[in-house]
């Protein structure tokens, strides 16, 4: 019968780096923070991580030994991503007197008495979640942060045979899952947790094939595996993807959109909607221009996993939050913790269709036409958030399909043969591809298109027919003046028209215009609350 290891005592290591950390600071303020597996000393301008020496199911930090090998693979897995924070590995020594010390770079292993990851220190309150607790996060920081998964997880190196393990692992953590929420019925309702649970395996069961052809496209990989919200820090304004799992190479063997479903439930547990459902776009749309289009539906099929992924990622916020409960010294932290449990168990309900709001909303098809300038694309950013289940709708252009099949880049201009007829039948022929395949895996889909051909508009609702979800058209009107306006003004999108293109539309004839018409004329705001009677 196996046991668990008896771990390390690490009493006079703490007290030692309790105290290295203290002389360091200037003032009262904290010195270092403690996590269910780490503890980090902030020295002056360098922080220590110092490994637990503690046992989970999923990580074993309890000998000297594991720990140094932990610290090495931690400066591995992070010097991709973020290496103007990690720096080396630190032994620590006992010196002559019997004090500790730290280490030169060149001790051997058996004269340590521990490990440390050595970091360049940073601002906390530069974290994503602190600053998404602040206010809605904007728009460029949202796209940055797309650009700075799809990097990673590009960058990262490709499991081609690892569809079955990735699958396996899947499984044995919803039986995890199942056992944490046993272990804390007060803190999770039995029935509710035995449906969860229930729906997580016949979920999984039915993913099975879809994710075993993910892995054979290239889509499994040794990805950081903990991209949530507290694990980004924004350095000289840029985004920095730190702490990436170490422990286990099987935990960072994953699916990139699972990777990426971290910081979008993380996002929508902290009423981040907007930007959950931008960054979920933007990450999409630079995948596609970066591939040239390629593929068109490998990503739009994907996201039949994304509520089973969303689910299982609140899951474990929300096992981890209600076992650090029990370990905390004062009741506030012990009844934050179990709050933010609740919080993350009833959110992972919602992503599957349980609970009295359930975030799985029916499906459907947007499409918003309207004449170069009308505001099309704003519009979509602002209801996207509101359509369909998390994260939202997945937002097709046919600006964006154009830059992708020409393989260019998304601001640079196209040539005018681009936009002859034919070549136009070809983009609208790709995205409603896209569509289909989006509509079919139960994500709604917003389309952003001129629509300015009376059969393009026909063509658009026939689909949403045929999948067999409601349609919705949205005509946006606004005066030649105000369109010619908005289209010399327009920096950095991917849409390549100018005023001559405005007059060319205006002297079109759009034919019989069926979809509800609205006023474009004034503020986006003012759009929005047109279109959101009708949504």
């Amino acid at each position: 019968m196996s046991t668990q290891p008896t771990p390390d005592d690490q009493g006079d290591v703490l007290a030692f780096l309790d105290q290295l950390a203290r002389q360091a600071a200037a003032d009262d303020t904290p010195h270092r923070i403690d996590t269910h597996a780490n503890v980090i000393f902030m020295v002056g301008d360098l922080a220590y991580k110092l490994k637990r020496a503690v046992w989970f199911p999923f990580l074993d930090y309890s000998t000297l030994e594991k720990r140094r090998h932990a610290c090495q693979q931690e400066i591995a897995c992070n010097k991709a991503n973020a290496p103007q924070i990690y720096r080396r590995v630190v032994a620590l020594v006992q010196e002559d007197n019997g004090g500790l010390a730290l280490g030169p770079e060149d001790t051997p292993p058996a004269a340590a008495v521990d490990w440390l990851v050595e970091m360049n220190r940073f601002d906390g309150n530069r974290q994503l979640d602190r600053i998404a607790s602040e206010a809605p996060l904007p728009a460029p920081l949202c796209d940055k942060l797309a650009a700075m998964m799809l990097e990673a997880h590009d960058a990262a190196p490709v499991k081609l045979d690892a569809g079955p393990a990735f699958f396996a692992e899947l499984t044995s953590y919803v039986d995890q899952n199942a056992d944490a929420f046993q272990a804390f019925p007060d803190q999770f309702p039995p029935e509710q947790a035995r449906a969860l649970n229930g729906q997580a395996r016949s979920g999984l069961r039915a993913l099975k094939p879809l994710i075993l052809r993910r892995a054979l496209q290239g889509n499994i990989r040794f990805c950081h595996g903990d991209a949530h919200t507290r694990n980004i820090i924004l350095l000289d304004d840029q985004p920095v993807l730190f702490d990436a799992i170490e422990f286990s190479e099987a935990i960072a063997t994953t699916d990139r959109l699972y990777d990426l479903a971290f910081l979008l439930m993380d996002l929508w547990e902290q009423d981040q909607k907007p930007a959950a459902n931008l960054i979920f776009n933007r990450y999409l749309d630079r995948k596609t221009l970066a591939e040239h289009g390629a593929q068109p539906g490998d990503d739009e099929e994907s996201l039949a996993a994304l509520p089973f992924y969303l689910m299982m990622r609140a899951c474990i916020r929300a096992k981890i939050a209600a076992a650090s409960a029990d370990n905390q010294e004062s009741d506030q932290a012990r009844d934050a913790l179990r709050r933010e449990a609740t919080t993350y168990f009833n959110l992972a309900r919602s992503f599957i269709g349980l609970g009295p709001a359930p975030e799985r909303e029916s499906t459907r098809l947007v499409g918003i036409g309207g004449l170069s300038g009308s505001g099309k694309s704003t519009l979509a950013r602002q209801i996207a958030c509101d359509t369909g289940r998390a994260p939202g709708a997945r937002i097709l252009r046919t600006d964006v399909e154009r830059k992708a099949l020409l393989k260019l880049k998304e601001t640079d201009k196209a040539p005018q043969s681009a936009y002859a007829e034919d070549a136009a039948r070809t983009v609208y022929a790709r995205l409603e591809g896209r569509i289909r395949h989006a509509l079919q895996a139960g994500q709604s889909v917003i389309f952003d298109a001129v629509f300015a051909h009376e059969a393009q508009r026909r063509e658009i609702e026939a689909l949403a027919a045929s999948a067999g979800v409601e349609f919705l058209g949205l005509w946006l009107d606004a005066p030649a003046d105000v369109l010619t306006s908005r289209v010399t003004q327009r920096r950095g999108d991917a849409s390549d028209a100018d005023a001559d293109v405005v007059a060319l539309q205006l002297s079109q004839d759009i034919g019989d215009m069926t979809w509800h018409r609205i006023d474009a004329s004034g503020s986006a705001e003012d759009c929005l609350r047109q279109s959101r009677d009708l949504l």
